[in-house]
Formats: structure tokens, sequence, C-alpha cells
């Protein structure tokens, strides 16, 4: 089969790769569409871990084409999405029911071959029977949906809060929503590309900002007084996670979604969060979210009618991975099988 396999950063090559005989447990997918992720730019880059080489790709979903002998709970011809997070269990933090930091996770497409490959190698407990009215394209945005949940969930926002979202790509979009759902009044977008902001007005951003052309400081203070109750940094970069800090008024949260590149440092002053009595959390993965995912997208109440998807062939790989980085579309999509 060809697969877009991970060998060290800044070498991603398309190769025909064998696939292996199915052990119990294990189902075989057809995949229909991977999405083309942040993290995968960061792995490709070098500034995220992996453990190579493996075929890229945790955002994904496709058709059961093989169920290994013994294996129950699947069925060939069903539609499945894919939760890639692989928890062992038995740690210390499976025990206390934080699964997503186990000790040994593994990720289908960051540790385990993945979805940029025209079949993949499932564990059938990863795999999640999807409703009809889930497409393809839809189906992309179950992983990263199921994430942005996790981060709503630790963000507490309450019923008349202001939520200021750094980043209007597609974390911060989904994001947007998620707050509105979540009962924010007022949800401010900060993003410097037209097309992103013109995105988010269309989905109900009540206010969007440029940083290119505005003291985002200033201008959230003007509207709010006190600063924002919440604010979510889903960039990935030091500056905007600083600017986080500052945007969070007494007693506000704030939340490191993005993915910064490892061992970035930023300037913390103590006094600072004692003063504002800040909340500072970070936001990992998707515990427990996938099936919660898949009713919102499902249900309409996450929309992606209004987002720029760009889809690609394998081949087109590190089109993808440009489009991604450069902000040139809100989700790239791999069809490998078109």
């Amino acid at each position: 089969m060809k697969a877009a396999q991970f060998e060290k950063p800044h070498t991603l090559n398309v190769i025909n790769k064998r696939l292996r005989a199915l052990n119990e447990g294990e189902v075989l997918v057809k995949v229909e569409a991977c999405g083309v992720c942040g993290t995968d730019v960061h792995i490709v880059d070098g500034t995220s871990r992996s453990t190579p080489p493996v075929v890229l790709g945790h955002e994904y979903a496709g058709t059961v084409a093989d169920v290994a002998r013994g294996t129950k709970d699947a069925t060939v011809g069903q539609y499945v999405g894919i939760d890639p997070n692989i928890s062992c269990g038995t740690c210390f933090y499976c025990r206390r029911g934080f699964v997503h930091l186990c000790s040994s996770l593994r990720a289908l497409g960051v540790d385990l071959d993945g979805g940029m490959a025209e079949y993949c190698i499932v564990p059938v407990k990863q795999t999640y029977a999807l409703p009809e009215n889930i497409t393809p394209e839809l189906s992309a945005f179950i992983e990263p949906v199921s994430c942005a949940i996790h981060g709503i969930d630790l963000a507490r926002i309450r019923t008349g809060d202001t939520v200021v979202i750094i980043g209007g790509g597609t974390i911060g979009l989904i994001m947007l929503q998620l707050s509105q759902h979540a009962g924010a009044a007022r949800v401010i977008i900060v993003e410097p590309l037209a097309h992103k902001r013109s995105i988010a007005q269309s989905l109900g951003a009540n206010v969007v900002l440029d940083p290119s052309a505005t003291d985002i400081l200033s201008a959230v203070l003007d509207l709010t007084h006190v600063g924002a109750d919440v604010a979510l940094e889903c960039v990935g970069k030091p500056a905007t996670s600083e600017l986080a800090l500052a945007l969070a008024r007494r007693g506000g949260l704030v939340e490191f979604f993005g993915v910064c590149p490892i061992a970035e440092k930023i300037a913390i002053e103590p006094n600072a969060v004692y003063f504002k009595e800040l909340t500072i959390v970070g936001s990992y993965v998707n515990p427990h979210t996938f099936g919660r995912s898949i009713a919102m997208l499902q249900s309409g109440r996450v929309r992606i009618d209004k987002f720029q998807l760009d889809k690609f062939p394998l081949d087109g790989v590190h089109e993808a991975l440009r489009y991604q980085r450069e902000g040139k579309t809100i989700k790239s999509i791999i069809e490998p099988c078109a």
C-alpha cells in the first residue's frame, strides 16, 4: 500500500509499505479522509515528539476492510472514526482516571502507523461506529473537536463570561463555537489573517481583532474594562502565550492549548500571577471526549460548513503540510484512496 512515512525531522516520504497480518483485537481500515494537524507540521519540522519511522496522520476515519479472527464489535463495511490515543490502563495515571496522561501513552500517527496511508491497522477498541450523516470530510474533525472539548471542560466557562481566543485557525474556530455553547456572552477572536477573521465573524464571533493593526491588550481592556474571564491560547507561540497571561482579568483563567515547540520558554512574573490570582491550565489531547465530539458534529452544534477545506491525494502530502503551515487553509485533508 502507499503511505506517507516520517523518517526524521524534515524527511517525510511517500512509500510503498507492506501490511503485516492482523492480530486478535485489530481491524484493517481503508482510510477515506485524514486531516493534517498542526502537530503533523511540528513533527515534520522536528519541534514535536514522535517515534519514527512512522506513518503520520491521527485525524482520520475510514471503512473496516477486514477484522481479525476472534475480534468482536466490528464488521466489514462499517464506517468508523479512530481515536488515536492508546493508554495502558494500568499505570498510576490510568488508575486515577487520567488516561491521557498515561505513562506509556502511544498514539496512532505519532508512535504507531496512522492515517496518511491507503490502509491502517487499528485496535478495535479505538474505533467508533459513525452515523450516516458524518461525511469523510466531517470525520476528519472528530479528533480535533474531541481535544477542544477537553479544553473547554478545563476552561470552566460560565454563563455570561467574556472569552478571548488567540488564534482563528482550526482549533480557534472550534473553540469559538464550543465557547458559545458553554455560555459565553462575548467571544473575542485575535487573528492576523483576514480570511480566518472573516470565518470567525460568520460563525458569530462578537469581536474580531487583527494583532498586526491593533494593540490587543488595550483593545480588550477597552471592551471589557477588566480583561477576559477566560483567555484561550490556540496558536502555540511564546509571544501569544505571554499575551494570554496579560489579557486575563484578576481571578481569570488562562489556558495553553496551542502546542509550543519543545524547550521554548516564556517570562512569567510570579507576583502578577499571585496578585491577579490567575488560574493557568494546560490542555492535552482528548480523554473520554471522542463520543461527545461525534455527537456535536452529528447534531450540527459544531459546524465546518464555513471552513476553507483543501483536499489532497497522498502524493500531495507535502503541499497539504505547506498549506497548514502557512495558514492558507483551515484544514488540509488527505484522501489516500482518491
